[in-house]
């Protein structure tokens, strides 16, 4: 790719984070009548359903709002610590999960904010070390804050699912957020795909407070393998795709400096 090329992209990827004009003739699907998508994924017929704890005053959580934002960073060194199902349970509520409803099926009210109530996102989970489960690749059911069992993948695929980044690979959990964009797109056509990232902040925020809450750590990535996402959480990579990842662990030491995990990090990856 030459300079010219470069600067193009560089160009189109600065507009699109511009607001868009709403006042223009923009007619969406909802505009036209046509059929709303479902709010959420259900278990495909057959699958192995994992009922899922809510029983979260059980939890020791920090709820001083200033400690969490205070306290809250990037941690990257796991110990090989299990979470509980318990914790892994509060984790994905907080992430996705579902406190009521407007309507039959016309929107879902969530932990988190999303543009319109559309909320067009799923969540996946690699569990590898939370007691009571089988390591495996799961589906958290919002609509009915359980778990679906949907394969496995190898040591490998962990590891190149997240670009070789040895730290990710040695979470507890990595949660895979994906996107079902005519969730978006029904309502806001051309402009639902902005949205749908401002909303993707939100979900990752409160991954991040959550996990602060249970003094565990996580770290937001960007650099993920799309291809191998996909294939290992069975996408067909156009109705929806992977555009998040973020490992959860249990911290080796809380008091660790951030310079000091992400100097070992570098050292260990070769950056």
């Amino acid at each position: 790719m030459d300079d010219r090329q470069t600067k193009d992209l560089i160009e189109i990827g600065r507009n699109f984070m511009k607001s868009p004009d709403w006042t223009g003739s923009m007619t969406s699907d909802q505009d036209k009548k046509l059929p709303q998508p479902a709010l959420y994924h259900e278990a495909k017929k057959g699958s192995e359903v994992i009922a899922l704890p809510r029983d979260f005053e059980k939890l020791k959580l920090n709820e001083n709002l200033f400690e969490l934002l205070r306290s809250r960073k990037s941690r990257r060194i796991y110990s090989e610590e299990a979470l509980s199902l318990l914790e892994l349970s509060f984790l994905l509520w907080s992430a996705q999960g579902i406190k009521g409803k407007r309507g039959e099926k016309y929107a879902t009210l969530r932990t988190v904010p999303s543009g319109g109530a559309r909320h067009g996102f799923e969540c996946y989970v690699d569990v590898k070390y939370v007691v009571g489960l089988e390591p495996g690749i799961y589906h958290y059911l919002s609509g009915g804050h359980a778990l679906e069992f949907t394969g496995t993948q190898s040591a490998d695929e962990r590891l190149q699912s997240v670009e070789g980044q040895k730290w990710a690979s040695r979470a507890a959990a990595i949660f895979y957020f994906t996107a079902v964009p005519y969730r978006f797109e029904w309502r806001y056509s051309i402009f639902a795909h902005r949205i749908a990232l401002v909303d993707l902040g939100h979900v990752g925020e409160n991954l991040y407070l959550a996990a602060e809450a249970l003094k565990l750590g996580t770290c937001g990535i960007g650099a993920f393998s799309q291809s191998i996402c996909d294939r290992v959480l069975k996408l067909d990579g156009k109705n929806e795709f992977t555009v998040y990842v973020q490992p959860v662990g249990k911290v080796r030491d809380r008091e660790e400096s951030e310079e000091s995990a992400f100097y070992s990090f570098v050292t260990e990856e070769g950056l």
